[in-house]
């Protein structure tokens, strides 16, 4: 017997689909979930800039209050063509209201970048974000990556390959852990379909340079791969999960039944929190890496993904597809 599942973000999907033929109607889906995103106790600090490129600025939501609070840098996904800090305010409230000084770049997109452009774009930002931390109410000695889909990607390469860092004269140990929203950690470009991820994945890079899978290295800092049963090739966390582990590091894993590819975020939005425990599993995984020292070098157990490995099914190219909520 098949069993559908809807979830409300696929439900206002449908509805925008009927209603407007799909015209704007990723406008309208981020509008909803940002609805209740202005009414909090946060700050809005808005257009930062980082860089000298019309993409180069990003928006920080602190905390009321905030002094030497945890900061998570957060990349939004768009599978490396679209995307908007604006379009993700819900995720940058979230994490302010969960007192968390919350940092959302913009960063390059294609055509006018290829990798690893937006890798480097990335890891400015995080050089802004621990140059600023105490201005701002947050701890520069306490950062967290996070982004979802491409940007889990991005936010994933920063924790792995220390290069990128070190190449803005920053400091691998600034970060104090990473999280990877329905992430790709083995990214395919020669997908049918997706031809256009050949033209941002090309030389003189080859595919072990964005195979998140192959930068594993020891001791890397500890990690929360999340996840659902319903997004897009799921077998890659369970790859990354098993590869962090056998490299000595702790890892969190989580893959959530019937959650889709856009259901690990979306589920930061107020309306949505019952969609997935995202942002609780987020809370707990940040709280828990500052509060006990063993995560830091690995000796802590974690949560290793849940054996569904027979419910996957394949898709046409990890990280994106007909999930990925996009104008």
């Amino acid at each position: 017997m098949t069993t559908w599942h809807l979830s409300r973000i696929g439900a206002v999907a449908i509805m925008c689909a009927v209603i407007m033929l799909l015209t704007n109607c990723g406008r309208l889906m981020f509008a909803t979930l940002n609805a209740p995103s202005y009414v909090g106790t946060y700050r809005l600090h808005a257009d930062f800039p980082y860089g000298k490129g019309p993409r180069h600025s990003l928006d920080v939501y602190v905390p009321s209050g905030a002094e030497r609070r945890p900061v998570v840098v957060f990349w939004y996904g768009g599978m490396w063509t679209r995307g908007s800090k604006e379009w993700y305010r819900f995720v940058g409230a979230s994490l302010a209201d969960a007192g968390y000084v919350a940092v959302l770049p913009d960063y390059t997109l294609f055509p006018q970048a290829r990798f690893p452009d937006f890798i480097r774009d990335g890891a400015r930002a995080v050089k802004w974000a621990h140059d600023h931390a105490t201005d701002l109410g947050g701890d520069p000695n306490a950062i967290f990556l996070m982004g979802h889909s491409a940007g889990g990607h991005i936010a994933a390469t920063l924790a792995l390959d220390e290069r990128y860092l070190r190449a803005v004269g920053g400091d691998p140990r600034w970060i104090r852990g990473w999280i990877g929203l329905s992430a790709p950690y083995a990214l395919e470009t020669r997908i049918g379909g997706y031809l256009f991820l050949r033209r941002i994945f090309q030389e003189p890079y080859v595919a072990s340079d964005w195979h998140l899978i192959d930068r594993v290295r020891a001791r890397s800092p500890p990690a929360l791969l999340i996840h659902g049963t319903q997004d897009i090739y799921p077998l890659d966390v369970v790859e990354m999960d098993f590869k962090l582990r056998s490299a000595g590091s702790y890892v969190e894993c989580y893959i959530y039944d019937n959650a889709t590819h856009m259901d690990t975020v979306a589920a930061f939005s107020l309306p949505l929190r019952w969609e997935t425990p995202a942002l609780a599993d987020v809370r707990r995984f940040i709280d828990r890496t500052l509060d006990d020292p063993r995560i830091a070098d690995g000796t802590a157990a974690g949560t290793p993904c849940p054996n569904v490995k027979n419910r996957f099914l394949p898709s046409p190219a990890p990280g994106h597809g007909a999930n990925e909520a996009a104008p």
